[in-house]
Protein backbone atom coordinates (compact mmCIF):
# COMPACT_ATOMS: atom_id res chain seq x y z
CA UNK A 1 0.00 0.00 0.00
CA UNK A 2 1.15 3.53 -0.81
CA UNK A 3 0.90 6.42 1.63
CA UNK A 4 -0.94 9.54 0.57
CA UNK A 5 1.20 12.68 0.27
CA UNK A 6 0.12 15.72 2.30
CA UNK A 7 -1.49 17.44 -0.72
CA UNK A 8 -3.69 14.40 -1.40
CA UNK A 9 -4.75 14.31 2.26
CA UNK A 10 -5.62 18.02 2.21
CA UNK A 11 -7.63 17.71 -1.00
CA UNK A 12 -9.58 14.69 0.25
CA UNK A 13 -10.20 16.30 3.64
CA UNK A 14 -11.54 19.48 1.97
CA UNK A 15 -14.89 19.97 0.24
CA UNK A 16 -13.43 18.93 -3.10
CA UNK A 17 -15.31 16.66 -5.47
CA UNK A 18 -13.62 13.55 -6.85
CA UNK A 19 -13.96 11.82 -10.18
CA UNK A 20 -13.80 8.06 -9.92
CA UNK A 21 -12.99 6.01 -13.01
CA UNK A 22 -13.91 2.35 -13.22
CA UNK A 23 -13.71 -0.20 -16.02
CA UNK A 24 -16.80 -1.39 -17.89
CA UNK A 25 -17.19 -5.04 -18.90
CA UNK A 26 -16.12 -4.14 -22.46
CA UNK A 27 -12.96 -2.42 -21.17
CA UNK A 28 -14.25 1.13 -21.64
CA UNK A 29 -13.68 3.67 -18.87
CA UNK A 30 -16.66 4.95 -16.85
CA UNK A 31 -16.39 8.15 -14.76
CA UNK A 32 -18.56 9.50 -11.94
CA UNK A 33 -18.36 12.49 -9.61
CA UNK A 34 -18.49 11.58 -5.90
CA UNK A 35 -17.99 12.96 -2.40
CA UNK A 36 -14.92 11.51 -0.65
CA UNK A 37 -13.30 11.18 2.74
CA UNK A 38 -10.32 9.31 4.18
CA UNK A 39 -9.64 6.56 6.65
CA UNK A 40 -5.89 6.86 7.13
CA UNK A 41 -4.50 6.49 3.61
CA UNK A 42 -7.62 4.81 2.21
CA UNK A 43 -10.10 6.88 0.20
CA UNK A 44 -13.78 6.23 0.92
CA UNK A 45 -16.95 7.08 -0.97
CA UNK A 46 -20.54 5.92 -0.88
CA UNK A 47 -22.72 4.60 -3.67
CA UNK A 48 -25.79 2.47 -4.20
CA UNK A 49 -25.51 -1.25 -4.85
CA UNK A 50 -26.30 -1.90 -8.50
CA UNK A 51 -25.10 1.44 -9.85
CA UNK A 52 -22.61 1.20 -12.71
CA UNK A 53 -19.55 2.11 -10.64
CA UNK A 54 -20.43 -0.49 -8.00
CA UNK A 55 -21.16 -3.17 -10.59
CA UNK A 56 -17.97 -2.34 -12.48
CA UNK A 57 -15.91 -2.57 -9.28
CA UNK A 58 -17.45 -5.90 -8.32
CA UNK A 59 -16.30 -7.28 -11.68
CA UNK A 60 -12.91 -5.49 -11.74
CA UNK A 61 -11.79 -3.68 -8.55
CA UNK A 62 -9.19 -1.46 -10.26
CA UNK A 63 -10.02 2.22 -9.82
CA UNK A 64 -8.66 5.72 -10.23
CA UNK A 65 -9.79 8.61 -8.02
CA UNK A 66 -8.96 12.16 -9.15
CA UNK A 67 -9.49 14.93 -6.57
CA UNK A 68 -9.13 18.50 -7.82
CA UNK A 69 -8.90 21.60 -5.64
CA UNK A 70 -12.23 23.43 -6.08
CA UNK A 71 -10.49 26.79 -5.58
CA UNK A 72 -7.72 26.08 -8.09
CA UNK A 73 -8.01 23.44 -10.76
CA UNK A 74 -4.22 23.38 -10.89
CA UNK A 75 -3.86 21.35 -7.70
CA UNK A 76 -4.87 17.72 -7.84
CA UNK A 77 -4.15 14.22 -6.65
CA UNK A 78 -4.81 11.02 -8.54
CA UNK A 79 -5.04 7.86 -6.47
CA UNK A 80 -4.94 4.55 -8.33
CA UNK A 81 -5.63 1.35 -6.52
CA UNK A 82 -8.00 -1.45 -5.76
CA UNK A 83 -11.49 -1.00 -4.36
CA UNK A 84 -13.16 -3.04 -1.65
CA UNK A 85 -16.95 -2.84 -1.31
CA UNK A 86 -18.81 -3.35 1.98
CA UNK A 87 -22.46 -2.95 2.85
CA UNK A 88 -23.52 0.21 4.70
CA UNK A 89 -27.05 -0.71 5.86
CA UNK A 90 -27.56 2.46 7.92
CA UNK A 91 -26.02 4.77 5.31
CA UNK A 92 -23.55 6.02 7.90
CA UNK A 93 -20.95 7.10 5.33
CA UNK A 94 -23.37 8.99 3.06
CA UNK A 95 -24.71 10.82 6.12
CA UNK A 96 -21.14 11.76 7.14
CA UNK A 97 -20.33 12.92 3.61
CA UNK A 98 -23.54 14.96 3.32
CA UNK A 99 -22.65 16.81 6.53
CA UNK A 100 -19.14 17.48 5.21
CA UNK A 101 -20.23 18.74 1.79
CA UNK A 102 -23.62 20.36 2.46
CA UNK A 103 -23.92 20.77 6.22
CA UNK A 104 -27.28 18.97 5.97
CA UNK A 105 -28.40 15.42 6.69
CA UNK A 106 -28.76 13.10 3.71
CA UNK A 107 -32.29 12.16 2.69
CA UNK A 108 -31.81 8.41 2.43
CA UNK A 109 -34.64 6.91 0.34
CA UNK A 110 -36.37 3.94 2.02
CA UNK A 111 -34.97 0.60 0.93
CA UNK A 112 -31.90 2.07 -0.77
CA UNK A 113 -28.94 -0.31 -0.36
CA UNK A 114 -25.84 1.84 0.20
CA UNK A 115 -22.30 0.50 0.08
CA UNK A 116 -18.93 1.89 1.11
CA UNK A 117 -16.17 1.80 -1.47
CA UNK A 118 -12.71 1.74 0.12
CA UNK A 119 -9.84 2.51 -2.23
CA UNK A 120 -6.47 1.21 -1.12
CA UNK A 121 -3.83 3.33 -2.88
CA UNK A 122 -1.22 1.55 -5.00
CA UNK A 123 0.05 4.62 -6.87
CA UNK A 124 -0.45 8.35 -6.18
CA UNK A 125 0.36 11.33 -8.38
CA UNK A 126 -0.15 14.85 -7.06
CA UNK A 127 0.47 18.27 -8.52
CA UNK A 128 0.70 21.56 -6.67
CA UNK A 129 1.05 24.63 -8.91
Amino acid sequence: MTQLPELARELIDGKNFATVCTIEADGAPQASIVWVTRDGDDVLFSTVRGRRKASNLEADPRISVLVTDSASGYQYAEIRGVAEITDDPTGALIHELAQKYTGQPFNLPPGQKRVIVRVRPAHVVSYDD
